[in-house]
C-alpha cells in the first residue's frame, strides 16, 4: 500500500521529485531517466512506471534550461528502443511458456491476453501504436518476441516507434509545459495526460465488453 500510495504522490508531483533529482544528481539524473524508461519499456513486471508523463516533465526541464532537450532525446530515445529489444528477447526465450500457464507470478494475464488481442487486430504496426498505450506498451514487445514478428521486422518497427513516442512527448513538454496556465497546474495536466493515454485501452475493454454483451443477448434469444 506504500508503494501504491508513493507512486500516486510521485506522478502527481512529478515536477518536484523531477527537479529534485537535478539538483542532487545534475548529469547523472540522464541516467536515471533513461533506467526509468528501460525499465517502463523493458521489463515486462514494470508497466505501472512512469512513461508519457516523465517524458513531458522532462521536456519541460529542458525548456527551463535544467535538461539539454538533444541529451534527452537521444538518451531516451535509445532508452526506449533498448528496452523493448529486451523485452522481445525476454519473450522470445520465456515467453510460450508462460502462454501455456493460467497464473504466472509477478504478471498480469489479463494485461498479456489484451497486448496479444492488440497485436492480433493491429499486426505489426501495433510496436509503433503501443507505444502511446501505458501497459499495452510493455507487453507488446514481449508478445511479439513469442513468435508473432521476426526480430528483423520487429527492430524497424521499434526503432520508429520509440524516436516518435519520445519525440512527440519531450516536445509537447517543451513547448507546453512552462505556460504559466500549465505550471500553475502541472498536477491536473500530469493527471489529464494519464488519463488519455490510457483512454484507447478502457475504450478496447469496454468495446469488447458490449460485443460480448450483445453476443450474450442474442444466444439469450435464441
Amino acid at each position: 500500500m506504500d508503494l501504491i500510495t508513493f507512486l500516486v504522490d510521485f506522478l502527481i508531483h512529478l515536477d518536484q521529485y523531477l527537479s529534485l533529482l537535478i539538483q542532487a544528481f545534475g548529469a547523472w539524473t540522464y541516467a536515471i531517466l533513461f533506467g526509468v524508461v528501460f525499465c517502463e519499456t523493458g521489463l515486462v513486471i514494470m508497466p505501472f512506471l512512469p512513461g508519457d508523463s516523465l517524458l513531458f516533465a522532462a521536456g519541460a526541464f529542458a525548456a527551463l534550461g535544467s535538461l539539454d532537450f538533444v541529451a534527452l532525446l537521444v538518451t531516451l530515445s535509445l532508452a526506449a528502443i533498448i528496452g523493448d529489444t529486451v523485452n522481445y528477447w525476454i519473450g522470445h526465450y520465456v515467453g510460450p511458456k508462460i502462454f501455456t500457464k493460467k497464473n504466472v507470478r509477478f504478471m498480469n494475464r489479463e494485461h498479456l491476453d489484451r497486448a496479444h488481442r492488440f497485436y492480433e487486430k493491429h499486426g505489426g504496426k501495433t510496436i509503433v501504436l503501443a507505444r502511446f498505450i501505458p501497459i499495452v506498451r510493455t507487453f507488446a514487445p514481449f508478445v511479439a518476441g513469442i513468435g508473432a514478428m521476426s526480430y528483423r521486422r520487429f527492430i524497424i518497427y521499434n526503432v520508429a516507434g520509440g524516436i516518435t513516442w519520445v519525440s512527440i512527448f519531450l516536445s509537447l513538454g517543451y513547448f507546453f509545459g512552462n505556460l504559466p496556465v500549465v505550471k500553475d497546474n502541472f498536477a491536473f495536466v500530469i493527471v489529464a495526460i494519464m488519463l488519455i493515454s490510457f483512454m484507447p485501452a478502457v475504450i478496447e475493454v469496454l468495446r469488447r465488453k458490449l460485443k460480448n454483451h450483445s453476443k450474450k443477448s442474442l444466444k439469450d434469444r435464441e
